[in-house]
């Protein structure tokens, strides 16, 4: 199950959350490479990263997990968020260069198939940049982080999963090297701990980053989906329209042919 949008946004306003993010976008800088006038889409909670990689390029779209919930971003401006199915992207193929995932893939209910639909949507020399929690670090195992929720990865699991999508992963990296502690004197050792953890125990990074570049010499079935969701206001009366149109129904049936 997806963390909800107001507690995702309440953490990385935290002190805890802030830390957090700065040693993710360290992680993400190792493996990111600058492409110019590059479609960028962010599937998940991707906002922080977003404004700071997507400063040079063409277009930048956050796509928010329908479970999750969406905000408006950015602040000023055309809003640039879609409300989304992560099985069922609403993009044509080969419409996007790069998408960056944070939060996201340890979610989904079907992560395979979620892949199979980003290689749709990339472009041809396309990149997918993951973001998901390590199976073997300790943030995964406390529920008041993001990053204990959800499905970890081990580097090999999420090595295969890739290789399934026809993916191929070009680079790792790591982050969350100091304990998930919000009390402040761990806090504040935190840049101490995170270069001892980066240096001597990496294995138990609170998270796993791999830029993978998709794949095209194997064959993948072209077969046309249909969506098999939509989206229903949360409000809406559901079934009184239906036992309207029965009643009518009935109502014609039982009246007099004269």
């Amino acid at each position: 199950m997806h963390s909800d949008i107001v507690d995702l946004r309440s953490f990385y306003a935290s002190t805890l959350g802030r830390l957090a993010e700065h040693s993710i976008t360290m992680a993400l800088s190792s493996v990111w490479a600058s492409v110019p006038n590059e479609r960028l889409v962010g599937l998940g909670y991707t906002l922080p990263w977003l404004e700071r990689f997507g400063a040079d390029a063409e277009r930048v779209f956050a796509f928010m997990p329908a479970a999750q919930g969406a905000v408006v971003w950015p602040a000023t401006g055309p809003t640039s968020t879609a409300l989304v199915f992560e099985e069922d992207l609403p993009l044509v193929d080969a419409s996007v260069d790069r998408m960056l995932l944070v939060h996201s893939l340890e979610h989904t209910e079907n992560p395979r198939e979620t892949l199979n639909e980003i290689w749709r949507v990339l472009s041809p020399a396309g990149h997918v940049v993951i973001v998901v929690p390590n199976r073997r670090g300790m943030w995964a195992r406390f529920e008041h982080t993001p990053f204990g929720t959800g499905r970890p990865y081990s580097r090999g699991q999420l090595a295969e999963l890739l290789r399934e999508a026809n993916f191929t992963p070009a680079a790792w990296a790591d982050g969350l090297h100091f304990p998930p502690s919000p009390r402040r004197f761990m806090m504040r050792f935190h840049n101490v701990l995170e270069r001892g953890g980066r240096r001597f125990w990496p294995i138990f990074s609170g998270v796993l980053v791999v830029a993978a570049q998709k794949r095209l010499y194997q064959g993948v079935p072209a077969a046309q989906r249909a969506s098999r969701r939509v989206f229903v206001p949360a409000l809406s009366p559901q079934g009184v329209t239906g036992l309207g149109r029965v009643g009518s129904r009935s109502t014609r049936h039982g009246a007099d042919p004269a």
